[in-house]
């Protein structure tokens, strides 16, 4: 009985979340405390968002046309963001993320209080589009900067870390923006997502300046830097021809056209389910649990060995879920099937970004980022669009279970083509170490 103890708590220990980054680079917790405040700012805006509009035109037409804005601008800011993060220092993009946010959601604040008609929603979309143009800037900076703030073998953990901030952030912030918004109005909730802008503003200017590692045109007697539109090209070779770095975006690529149901959620409740509101509610609550436990105890991951090898597991877990959501006529089934996706995206989360950072050049980083920025919003959009045409035809149910079964299927057809995903080892184990000292280690070492 006296040696079951040790051994359970040191399982215990490898089971839970890895809080070393956290510990170990004052930088990191900067970015980890500015990225949870600036998560739960943007839940309450994209409640108030959609709401606002609603209210002012009573057009769900408007609504998506602001919401098409938004994705058009987000997605020319990835690409610019990406060629940028690869030739300036990192902060100061992160800091002009943030400051654009903050004139965004200062601005809808003052719209709201005193704008109406015609000249609210012109407001509504000019800040729609400055945030999500230059707001972009700060998440893919942020991602290219992460791997320079921490030792290698720590990326798995941080990205546990910033999973379950975003989790956390798209379940509990647009309840509580609802709750604001009925109880205060929406000059105050976007007053509120203005000061905590601000406030993360601040604090992403401590940061060290993360300048990339040199590369071409940067005064070494290199060549000249190519154009913006080369600089993406090249990004994207290196993306596409990569052994790893190609099949790790290719899959994200199927598990968000396939195997992300959320969008059908409501028609299922009703037409499969027999469910209203809270049967709704309590489906998109079991997802967010899952990825919630996944978060807590993902300090597995980072003793992996086969690293690409779970990631494709953990994608495929992805396709069986969706698959067993759509199978399920019983509410109790559909809640395990969405908890075990929920489980399985958070995972998948973690390993792509550890690997994607970890086999990516430093000079590189910003437009590989950017690319799987873009991935996200693109892919997450045509993906309902597929879902949802595909409900319409065969129903919801079917749906669902055909995106599963797609998903499981091409995962495999992916591991059989790629074997450098299938071999892909953890980030630290058996890698170069970075060829310059990370800003963070002179820091802390000051």
């Amino acid at each position: 009985m006296s040696a079951r103890g040790p051994r359970l708590r040191r399982a215990v220990g490898r089971a839970a979340i890895d809080l070393t980054p956290l510990k170990a680079s004052r930088p990191f917790r900067n970015v980890f405390a500015a990225r949870t405040l600036s998560v739960f700012g943007l839940g309450f805006a994209l409640v108030a968002l959609p709401l606002q509009v609603y209210g002012l035109t009573g057009s769900s037409a408007m609504v998506a046309l602001v919401n098409a804005v938004n994705g058009v601008s987000v997605l020319g800011g990835t690409l610019v963001a990406g060629v940028l993060a690869d030739r300036r220092p990192r902060r100061g993009l992160i800091v002009t993320g943030r400051l654009a946010a903050t004139v965004a959601f200062t601005g809808l604040a003052l719209g709201a209080l005193w704008l109406d008609g015609t000249a609210a929603l012109a407001a509504i979309v000019l800040c729609a589009a400055l945030n999500g143009f230059l707001g972009t800037f700060s998440q893919v900076a942020l991602q290219a900067a992460v791997p320079g703030l921490l030792p290698r073998d720590r990326l798995p953990a941080a990205g546990a870390l910033l999973a379950l901030t975003g989790k956390l952030g798209s379940v509990v912030a647009p309840a509580a923006g609802g709750a604001l918004i009925a109880l205060l109005g929406y000059p105050v909730v976007y007053g509120i997502t203005a000061a905590a802008s601000a406030v993360t503003t601040l604090m992403v200017a401590r940061l060290p300046a993360m300048a990339p590692e040199p590369g071409p045109g940067d005064g070494t007697g290199a060549a000249a830097a190519p154009s913006p539109l080369g600089a993406i090209a090249e990004g994207l070779r290196f993306a596409v021809r990569d052994r790893v770095v190609g099949p790790i975006l290719l899959l994200g690529f199927v598990q968000l056209l396939f195997a992300t149901p959320y969008v059908l959620i409501p028609e299922l409740t009703d037409r499969v389910l027999g469910g209203g509101e809270q049967t709704a509610g309590l489906l998109y609550s079991a997802s967010a649990a899952g990825a919630v436990a996944a978060s807590l105890t993902s300090g597995w991951t980072a003793h992996l060995r086969r690293a690409g090898a779970v990631l494709l597991a953990a994608v495929a877990l992805c396709g069986a879920a969706a698959a067993g959501l759509g199978a399920s006529t019983a509410l109790a089934a559909a809640v395990l099937a969405l908890a075990a996706l929920g489980f399985a995206e958070i995972i998948e989360e973690i390993l792509r970004f550890a690997l994607l950072q970890s086999h990516t050049p430093d000079t590189l980083r910003g437009r590989v980022n950017s690319v799987w920025t873009a991935q996200n919003t693109v892919g997450g959009s045509l993906g309902g669009v597929v879902l949802g045409v595909l409900a319409a035809a065969v129903g919801p149910g079917a749906a669902v279970l055909a995106g599963g079964a797609a998903t499981a299927v091409l995962t495999a057809a992916i591991a059989g083509a790629f074997p450098g995903l299938r071999r892909a080892r953890p980030p630290g184990a058996g890698a170069p170490p970075p060829r310059t000292p990370p800003e963070p280690e002179k820091e802390q070492a000051a």
